[in-house]
Parts: structure tokens; C-alpha cells; sequence
């Protein structure tokens, strides 16, 4: 059985864009997903990336005509100017690390959630109530919230250091352990679905 790392960004609008199609895939040829969420401004530091706030503009405005082409082209609903963003990721990773270490519930819906929260429905994240009603409509306790803090700190720099050592430097990011086949960008889940076909 295949096994996938995906690294994402919790703020990330091309991570929002990916919608579910890494789970359609993953079920598809019954690979396993680890979700690894990492802080993406250290890791554009740390990869030789450059801070959105830092690009020039002509890469802003690219980008902004980029996002408002694929959300039309997925039909999902995004907003380039969102009243959250930037926001601070850590809040949200750790309660997507503690969900999934807890299991039980429905972790690519948390993750989904969290994404939609920032770029469709203008909501913070690192609000401690929206992290709790996230957690209670993907199936998992509210409290790991509090509960999950210790093993989310850790395992969040954690992802960072085995980001960098896999190679990634942008999200969303896949990675096939078998292979070390990475695929960087939601619009490269094609190449997957075709690399774990065997194509």
C-alpha cells in the first residue's frame, strides 16, 4: 500500500483549492494519507522561498489572477482579500495533529475546515472557539484543543525539520514514501493519481 506525506499550509489558498481530491485518489488506489501541516513562512525561509508580504507585485497580482481562475475553474467559492489572512497557523496545526492522533473522526473534513474557514467564510482560525467548533463538527472531543497543545508544538516543528529534509518548499506538497515521488501544487494531483496508478 502506498503512503502519502502532505504537507500543507492551514492559511493556504492553493491547499484550500486541492478541495478533497487527495482523499478521492488516496481511496482510489487505497493509499494511506499522513497529514503534516507546517508553518510555510519558515519554510520558505528555510527552502529559499519568498514571503508573500516580501514579493513584488507583479508576482502578487499573477497570483490573485491565478487563484480567481482556478477557484472559478473548481467552482469554489474564495475570497482574494479574506478579513483572516495572514493569520497564524499554529493553533489550528496542533488541533489537526492532536485529531489525528486521537482519531475517531473525520480528519480530511477537519482539514477542509480549517482551509474553508480562512479563504470562504471569513473566519479566524487562531480563534480558540472556531478551532473548538472545528474539531466538534469533524466528529473529535473540542477539548483537544487545550489537550492537544504539547504534542502539536512538537510535532509541528517536527514537520518542518522532515519538510525540509523531503524536499518540499511550497504547499500543498505530496510526497510518496515508497518512491520519494513528490508533487508540488494542487494542480499536479493529476500526476499522482497517474503515479499511483503505475502510468
Amino acid at each position: 500500500m502506498a503512503h502519502i506525506d502532505y504537507y500543507f499550509g492551514t492559511p493556504s489558498p492553493w491547499s484550500y483549492l486541492a478541495g478533497d481530491r487527495l482523499e478521492r485518489i488516496a481511496e482510489k488506489h487505497g493509499a494511506a494519507v499522513t497529514y503534516k501541516p507546517v508553518d510555510l513562512l519558515q519554510l520558505f525561509d528555510r527552502t529559499g522561498g519568498v514571503r508573500p508580504a516580501n514579493r513584488h507585485p507583479s508576482r502578487l497580482e499573477y497570483r490573485a489572477q491565478e487563484l480567481r481562475r482556478w477557484s472559478e475553474t473548481l467552482d469554489m467559492r474564495l475570497n482574494l482579500r479574506p478579513a483572516f489572512w495572514p493569520v497564524n497557523p499554529a493553533p489550528s496545526s496542533y488541533a489537526i495533529i492532536a485529531a489525528q492522533a486521537a482519531g475517531g473522526g473525520d480528519l480530511p473534513g477537519l482539514v477542509q475546515r480549517f482551509l474553508r474557514a480562512v479563504w470562504a467564510d471569513e473566519e479566524n482560525i487562531a480563534e480558540d472557539a472556531v478551532i473548538r467548533a472545528k474539531l466538534s463538527a469533524s466528529g473529535f472531543d473540542p477539548a483537544l484543543a487545550d489537550k492537544g497543545l504539547f504534542i502539536g508544538a512538537e510535532t509541528f516543528g517536527r514537520n518542518l525539520e522532515q519538510a525540509v529534509e523531503a524536499g518540499v518548499f511550497g504547499a500543498p506538497f505530496y510526497v510518496v514514501r515508497e518512491t520519494g515521488e513528490r508533487f508540488w501544487g494542487q494542480d499536479r494531483l493529476d500526476f499522482l493519481d497517474r503515479h499511483l496508478a503505475g502510468l
